[in-house]
């Protein structure tokens, strides 16, 4: 999941990241994994502190209301924090940064994640991945009415995913 991620990132980073002069060019990848670890960490974060219910509506609701997820405000905070301290950037800097990237970066997750016909990224891996465990979710996800795809909302699931990651 993080090389696809990454990949996302790399792919969004343009003018925000790769042409932008106040990180040094010979930083770009550095500031792509930057950016990268500080969506993944929150993520992980989320799902491992039982706030599981924010993680599935940032799924379900689909990509065009991912600028309106918690998770994409925290995302964007730690991204800010994390350029600032890696690369001395001002706040105004790693904010341009954090609300041009993060954005279109979990757009395109979010898309892929609830798209059949792109098998880069599903559900069940992403928590898997996030929870930390090496056991396959989707039958978990499939008992609750959920096929990896985020399609379903259920208070079951969400007390079950906190339980598996012993939140």
């Amino acid at each position: 999941m993080f090389d696809h991620l990454m990949a996302l990132v790399q792919q969004n980073a343009g003018d925000a990241i790769l042409n932008n002069n106040a990180i040094p060019n010979e930083r770009n990848n550095e500031a792509v994994e930057t950016v990268t670890n500080s969506i993944s960490n929150t993520l992980k974060n989320a799902v491992q502190s039982g706030n599981v219910n924010d993680v599935m509506q940032l799924f379900h609701n689909g990509d065009n209301n991912v600028a309106s997820s918690p998770l994409t405000q925290n995302m964007q905070g730690n991204v800010i924090e994390n350029l600032m301290q890696k690369f001395g950037l001002s706040n105004a800097q790693a904010g341009g940064i954090a609300s041009s990237v993060i954005p279109a970066v979990l757009s395109k997750f979010v898309h892929k994640t609830n798209d059949p016909n792109d098998n880069s990224f599903n559900l069940s891996s992403i928590l898997a991945h996030l929870g930390g465990s090496s056991f396959d979710v989707s039958s978990l996800l499939n008992n609750f009415g959920l096929s990896g795809n985020g399609n379903s909302e259920s208070n079951g699931i969400k007390d079950a995913l906190k339980n598996m990651f012993g939140k």
